[in-house]
Parts: C-alpha cells; structure tokens; sequence
C-alpha cells in the first residue's frame, strides 16, 4: 500500500513566509499564491505606491494574516529587521521567495558604472544578503525553502537586448542559490531559483513597449509571454513539501525558449 496524500504534498498551512518584491508584478502574485494555499506572508518592498498595501488586501481577502515591510534589500541590517519583525509578528520563518529586482539595457561600452553597480547591488547582492538573514531564522528554526527568482537571462542572451550586466546578474543568482543550497543542505534548508521567460509584468507590458512585446512572444516557441500567475504553481510546488528532494535546481519556466 502506497501511503500518499498529494493534495497535502502543497499545502502550507501553518507555515510563514516572506515575500521580496511584492508590491508589483511576480512577486505580489506569488505572496498571494502562498496566502491562497495557507501560508502567512510577509509582504516587502521598497515601493511607496500602495504596491503593498494592494498585496495586502488580496491576502486578507483569503483569510490568511499578512504585514507589510518597508526595507532595501541592499541593507543586511534591514533585512535582518524584516525577518526579525516577520517572526515577531507572524511566527517562525520556513518560506522566502526573493523576487526583487530591476532591469535595464544599454550598450556595454556605453554603459556608466553607476548603473551596473545599481542593477548589480540589488539583483545580486540583494538575493544574497535577503538568503543570507533568511537562512540565519530557518537554522535557528529546523529548515525551510528559499526560493529565488532568476530569469532565463542568465542561461541564454537575448537576441536585440543590450543587457550583459543584467544576464549577469542572474547568472549570478542561478549559482549563488546552487552554491547557498549545498552550504545549507545539512541544515535542512532547500534553495531554488525559478528562471522566468518573457512574462507580461507591468514592466514589459507598458504602451510604449508593445513593438518589443510582439518581438518576445515571436521568439518564444509558445508564442506568447508567460502571466505572472504562471509563475505561482512553481513557487509553490518549490516551496511545499512537494519538492522535498529538490534543492539547487533552477526551474525554466520560459515557455519552451531555451530548447532553441
């Protein structure tokens, strides 16, 4: 007799979680994609636009608890309140998805050092320092699941985008999570990257744009951009005890892009 209760395999009920990134785009639907399978999710972001607090009221709507942190990712010390302040109020930290980031584009030998020291200061360096005060609660908790958001940039380079320090920078992140996940896997914590392709986030989808879109979905085998609720079911597959054997693994979700 096989003793299997898949349904519950994704269930995180009772877990906490933190949420980097979630006032916009994948990482808002992501924090409400916890909330929706009964995680606790504390919602960050340095966003002053009411990002959060959109988050959460979609998260109390499903009855699930939820606060709101203001923090720069590219300060340890914030970061170590944040998650100070997650267990405080919500309890002992086992979910972190770490989903902020910014992109830009310009040609390499055009490029200022202040912005390849900007992109590369929060996509790199915050992921790092958002594992590094997220991993110091899930020891002192027994374990937990870090997922990071990577992109397929840092698999392939993308044909007319002018984005070395970009493609970069997720390279970095893809095997900053290989490498963190064998330094923790003897403390029961598990560290992932999920790899979007093209996904119609408020960045890619703005009216000016539109030329560039058509471009993205013409390349992309599926023929169109992914959703951003396309990127929740990995999340939280990656995050619940479905994907207990899992760590160090970077999961495309590009629609079939990087077969080609």
């Amino acid at each position: 007799m096989i003793d299997l209760d898949t349904p519950r395999m994704f269930d995180l009920s009772g877990r906490v979680a933190i949420v980097t990134g979630a006032g916009s785009g994948i990482g808002q639907c992501i924090a409400l994609g916890f909330a929706q399978m009964g995680a606790d999710v504390a919602c960050l972001d340095r966003r002053t636009d009411g990002g959060v607090q959109a988050t959460l009221d979609m998260i109390a709507a499903t009855g699930r608890r939820a606060i709101g942190l203001a923090a720069d990712v590219t300060d340890p010390e914030a970061m170590n309140r944040a998650v100070a302040e997650t267990e405080s109020q919500l309890g002992p930290l086992s979910i972190a998805l770490n989903a902020a980031g910014i992109a830009n584009a310009n040609p390499a030998e055009e490029m200022g050092v202040d912005q390849y020291q900007t992109l590369m200061d929060i996509n790199l360096k915050g992921v790092f320092l958002s594992c590094q005060a997220e991993a110091r609660a899930m020891i002192r908790n027994g374990g937990g699941s870090i997922i990071n958001i990577a992109s397929m940039s840092g698999v392939i380079v993308n044909r007319g985008l002018m984005q070395a320090h970009y493609n970069a920078s997720k390279a970095g992140v893809i095997h900053m999570s290989k490498s963190l996940a064998m330094e923790w896997v003897d403390r029961n914590i598990r560290v992932n990257s999920i790899s979007p392709g093209y996904t119609a986030t408020p960045m890619n989808t703005r009216p000016e744009m539109v030329h560039q879109t058509r471009e993205f979905e013409s390349q992309t085998p599926m023929q169109r951009m992914a959703s951003v609720q396309e990127m929740v079911g990995p999340a939280v597959f990656l995050a619940s005890q479905a994907s207990s054997y899992c760590t160090g693994v970077d999961l495309l979700v590009d629609g079939g892009f990087c077969c080609w």
